[in-house]
């Protein structure tokens, strides 16, 4: 575990950007197909009509994924339990779509092609509705998040704590004489070298 625990930052973010990135490419390919009852041509819709919160919420995954690598122990737990209800909500949200196939999936692409509103209206109007493989893969992306946040949980204590470069040593009273350098080499490290 101890092992896990060393390599569990770039894991992590790692599950993190791999679903992230699979959210935010199927938000751009077809989710559906309609086939009008008119015989019209065949109407595409794209994963960012089907589910409109599918691109923002996989933005944020991706800016957890960044996050979560610098935080502190505290932050790095809230980050996971964050990643946590978006990959159930999204997880939800798109098998419900995937399963069903509904109307509302599709409404805002179709409601623009016809101009008619609602999908009372618009129901009549398709004669089948056709998912791709993209809502699946999307599942999966949502598990693979999951998975990360979960394993964020278990090994981020064992994290490696931030490098030290930019940390400043404090400076000891000194005893014997203060020459200019030394001075402000103090000041330099916020002590008052007149004291």
């Amino acid at each position: 575990m101890k092992e896990l625990g060393r390599r569990g930052r770039a894991l992590t973010a790692l599950l993190f950007v791999i679903a992230g990135g699979i959210g935010i490419i199927s938000s751009t390919q077809t989710w559906f197909t309609v086939v009008r009852v008119d015989g019209a041509a065949d109407v595409p819709v794209a994963g960012a009509d089907a589910m409109p919160v599918l691109a923002p919420l996989s933005l944020a995954v991706l800016a957890l994924s960044a996050a979560i690598a610098i935080v502190g122990p505290v932050m790095r737990i809230v980050f996971a339990i964050i990643a946590m209800l978006i990959a159930g909500s999204l997880g939800t949200a798109t098998l419900v779509i995937a399963l069903e196939h509904p109307v509302s999936a599709v409404a805002s692409t179709l409601s623009e092609l016809v101009g008619l509103m609602g999908e009372e209206a618009l129901a009549p109007m398709i004669a089948s509705i056709t998912g791709t493989p993209w809502p699946w893969i999307a599942l999966v992306a949502w598990g693979v998040l999951f998975l990360g946040g979960i394993f964020a949980l278990l090994t981020a204590r064992h994290w490696k704590v931030g490098g030290r470069r930019f940390q400043t040593s404090s400076s000891t009273p000194h005893d014997g004489p203060i020459d200019a350098v030394e001075s402000w080499d103090d000041l330099s490290h916020g002590t008052d070298p007149t004291r």
